[in-house]
């Protein structure tokens, strides 16, 4: 009955299209897109039981933000501060909080936790964990980084990094390297499978039965994988995982491979094969910059999905495994995507070389 004298609701150009814009909004600030959307309903015309019953809405609700924002526009449909406890903790509170996590440490320590930081500032540990979320602190955690004192480190990174945007044409390029010690280890007791609310569960302790070797060649075209398993990672051990990359390469193609710096890769072996075969030229990343390998990519995904829970009762149960994931792999193989340019890596080595030489370090 009351919806007969409404005061209809005119909306000038510049508060519909902000109302538009509120209402298209979905995964934040709900509340005030359903707000916009009733006022649009009633700018469109119809009482608010219409309005209401085309929005699936409360009666009362519809009319209570076609009155607010009669009343005060578009900041009539904002939150009204709510009625609660008083804030306790002051600005100058959470300033110390924010300064004594990222310049001081607490004595006979390496960082605060939550309840000593607490304690020296006055105010509670949740409050300490809030104010750390709210500014991005972590203090608990850490990483770590190496640069590579490499010399022709600018130059090592524009050649690997060229060869996985910009291949050479009738070239094959592969990124080469070895895990070695791989080994066979048998839990000395069953393993409980997972159940429901349970995790799978094994034993801490393990009897080993021996290690191997496995040499990895990722063609960074195709994400296939040539692998030789053996029982060293010696020169002739290298050469010989050559030999095989070089069999199962189509005899016309050129062939790129990327490696680090071991020492078995500069043996002088390896450079009399490397002469008989010329359609061959080894690139090598930089001193300590294995990142730049994408084999390494695809030796993480063995372990996590391989090895890091095999069971394994024998040395031959162990390569059996390896053999069939490189099937496996090979089946479904996709290449890994490097998306960085040269540029870009460099850049941002610069970068976090002139942080770490300034007057604080």
């Amino acid at each position: 009955m009351g919806d007969t004298r409404l005061e209809p609701v005119v909306l000038s150009e510049a508060e519909r299209l902000t109302l538009q814009n509120w209402a298209k909004r979905r995964s934040t600030a709900q509340g005030l897109a359903n707000r916009a959307r009733i006022v649009l309903a009633c700018a469109a015309g119809g009482n608010n039981t219409a309005v209401a019953a085309r929005l699936g809405m409360d009666r009362k609700t519809v009319a209570r933000w076609r009155v607010r924002f009669l009343r005060d526009r578009l900041e009539g449909l904002s939150d009204e501060p709510r009625p609660g406890v008083p804030r306790t903790i002051t600005d100058a509170q959470v300033e110390e909080v924010v300064v004594r996590t990222l310049e001081e440490v607490p004595e006979g320590a390496t960082h605060w936790s939550k309840r000593e930081l607490a304690r020296r500032v006055g105010i509670s540990p949740t409050s300490v964990l809030r104010i750390w979320r709210a500014f991005g602190l972590q203090p608990w955690r850490t990483e770590t980084f190496k640069i590579s004192p490499d010399p022709l480190l600018i130059d090592k990174i524009r050649d690997v990094v060229g060869l996985y945007l910009a291949p050479p044409a009738n070239a094959a390029v592969f990124a080469v390297d070895e895990k070695p010690q791989i080994q066979a280890l048998e839990r000395t007791a069953p393993v409980l499978p997972m159940v429901p609310g349970i995790p799978e569960r094994r034993s801490f302790d393990y009897v080993r039965h021996g290690t191997v070797d496995l040499f990895a060649a990722l063609n960074t075209a195709t994400g296939k994988v040539i692998g030789k398993l053996s029982a060293q990672h010696r020169a002739v051990d290298f050469r010989d995982f050559l030999d095989e990359i070089d069999r199962q390469t189509e005899s016309g193609l050129a062939v790129h491979v990327i490696c680090d710096n071991l020492s078995a890769h500069k043996a002088p072996v390896v450079h009399q094969w490397l002469l008989a075969h010329p359609r061959f030229q080894l690139h090598f990343t930089p001193t300590y910059s294995s990142w730049t390998n994408q084999v390494e990519r695809w030796f993480a995904g063995l372990e996590r999905r391989c090895l890091e829970r095999g069971v394994f009762c024998s040395l031959d149960e162990l390569k059996t495994a390896l053999e069939e994931w490189i099937k496996t792999w090979n089946e479904q193989a996709q290449p890994f995507k490097w998306t960085k340019t040269a540029d870009q890596i460099i850049d941002r080595i610069c970068r976090y070389c002139d942080r770490i030489s300034g007057p604080g370090h």
